[in-house]
Parts: structure tokens; C-alpha cells; sequence
């Protein structure tokens, strides 16, 4: 092991676009070493010219997770702080997505968090200290019809961060977790091409479920709009905090949402549900 600096280092899953490309440069901004990873690292060139260290990591595959992890610690000795912001959102009914198409996004938005966080954690307890922040969303406190096994994972990532937050404070190490509402990003277009629009008891409402998408993410509504820099600036708070929060909802809408359903009966909550958000309709 070679310690190249005594800046501390970041690791960061999802950089190509985003939150994580606005946190990687904010990072920077802070005078990390900051190791900003995509599957494709072609895609990071220009965090790289901003003087970022990129790698490829796949956090779907064991192999990729482990290499990255281990060329952090070969410069660093551990990781100081872990962004893990890696994810999708799968949209559709319960009812119509295939399983495969569900294993998946378990594997990219809970999995690879999970063994991610494994293999940076014993160089962090070896070091007595280490930040986690895991990007969640305002989702992993209520569901909307549509995105169910979306809003499944991270409801996941919430469970893990508050087990996981109470395991490894006697270490040191503490873990936030970052509540987004809808961010103006890349992650609208990979939101609707996930709905698949064909014939079915379930049409109609996919294709409202498309256009809803696409009025709450093109940040034509002031009161959804959040930019990667406005979570970014979040993620950073978490990382350098004296006492960082467990939790940081990012948006009026987020904390709005969240404060209701903590709130609401279901029968109140579902009528707000109703009032946002497609919902079928039986045939007539």
C-alpha cells in the first residue's frame, strides 16, 4: 500500500451523469481524491480533465466492485467516504414486469450497494473512521402505482442504512442516507424507456405513467424541480458534517410528501396518491 495524499478520498458509484457527476466535481471542490466510477469510464473524461480519478465499476458484478475497492486502498490504505448513487428506476405494474426485469433492478439499486459497503467497511473500521452516504430517494417512504418494485428498493436501502448506521458507529464510521424528490436529470429517460406500452388491461394507465414522468422530471414545475447540484451540495453536508443527520430529505417536495404519509391514515393517503398520480382504470 502507497499513501499518495493526506486529502481524504471518496469512492463514487454512478458518475456518468447526474448526482453523481455534480458530486464527484463538488468533491473536488472540497479538495477530495475523489475515485469517480461508471460501467462505461469513457464517460468520465471530463471529470477526469477536472483532475478525478476514474475507474470502471459495474456494481453488478463482484469481480468489478472488488478491483475498484482494492485500487482505492492500494493509493489510500481505506476509503474515507463511500457515495453509493448507483441506480434506476424501473416503472410498470406488479402485475406485468417480468421477474428477470425485477432481479435486475434489485441487483444495481440494493445488491451491489450492499457488497459495495461490504468491502469498503473493514478498512474503515481498521482506520477508526469512515463516512457512507447512500442516495435513496423520497420514495423509500411511500409508493407511487407504476413503481412499485422502484420504490421496493428503496424502501430496502433505508432498512439497510438504519441497521447499518447503529452496526458501525461504535467504529466510527457514520452513515446518512439522502432523500431526493424528482431531480432534472438523465434519470427521466431511463425511467419512461423501462414502461413498456402495449395492448393489456394495463395500457391507458401506462402511458399516463409516461407522460406523468415526463411533466414531474422536465423541471417544468417549480415546486418538483431539484438539480444534481442542490442533492449534490446534501451528499457533500452529509460527508463533512461534525454530526451528520441519518437522514436528508432534498426538496419541498420530498420533506412535504414524507411529513404527510408519516401523517396520514392509508385511506387519506391514498386519496393524495390518486390526486398526483395515474392510477388504472377497469375497463368500462
Amino acid at each position: 500500500m502507497t499513501s499518495s495524499t493526506s486529502r481524504p478520498t471518496a469512492l463514487l458509484t454512478g458518475c456518468s451523469s447526474g448526482i453523481g457527476r455534480a458530486t464527484a466535481l463538488a468533491l473536488l471542490d472540497r479538495g477530495y481524491v475523489v475515485h469517480a466510477t461508471a460501467r462505461r469510464p469513457a464517460t468520465l473524461d471530463d471529470l477526469a480533465a477536472r483532475g478525478a480519478r476514474t475507474l470502471a465499476l459495474d456494481v453488478t458484478s463482484e469481480e468489478s466492485m472488488v478491483a475498484a475497492v482494492r485500487a482505492v486502498e492500494a493509493d489510500h490504505g481505506h476509503v474515507d467516504l463511500l457515495v453509493n448513487n448507483a441506480g434506476y428506476a424501473l416503472q410498470g405494474p406488479v402485475e406485468e414486469v417480468s421477474i428477470d426485469t425485477v432481479r435486475a433492478q434489485f441487483e444495481t439499486n440494493v445488491f451491489g450497494l450492499v457488497r459495495l459497503t461490504q468491502l469498503v467497511l473493514p478498512g474503515m473500521r481498521a482506520a477508526g473512521r469512515g463516512r457512507i452516504v447512500n442516495v435513496g430517494s423520497m420514495g423509500g417512504r411511500f409508493t407511487f402505482p407504476g413503481g412499485g418494485y422502484h420504490h421496493a428498493t428503496k424502501h430496502a436501502v433505508e432498512a439497510i442504512s438504519d441497521a447499518l448506521r447503529l452496526e458501525v458507529a461504535p467504529f466510527g464510521i457514520h452513515v446518512s442516507l439522502v432523500q431526493p424528490g424528482p431531480v432534472v436529470s438523465a434519470f427521466l429517460d431511463a425511467a419512461v424507456d423501462s414502461v413498456e406500452i402495449a395492448d393489456g388491461p394495463y395500457a391507458q394507465f401506462n402511458r399516463d405513467l409516461v407522460e406523468r414522468y415526463r411533466k414531474a422530471y422536465d423541471g417544468s414545475a417549480s415546486n418538483m424541480e431539484i438539480t444534481p447540484e442542490k442533492v449534490a451540495g446534501v451528499i457533500v453536508a452529509a460527508a463533512t458534517a461534525s454530526r451528520p443527520r441519518s437522514r436528508y430529505a432534498v426538496g419541498a417536495m420530498a420533506k412535504t410528501l414524507i411529513t404527510s404519509r408519516r401523517l396520514l391514515p392509508d385511506v387519506a393517503w391514498d386519496g393524495v396518491i390518486r390526486s398526483l398520480w395515474p392510477t388504472p382504470r377497469a375497463s368500462a
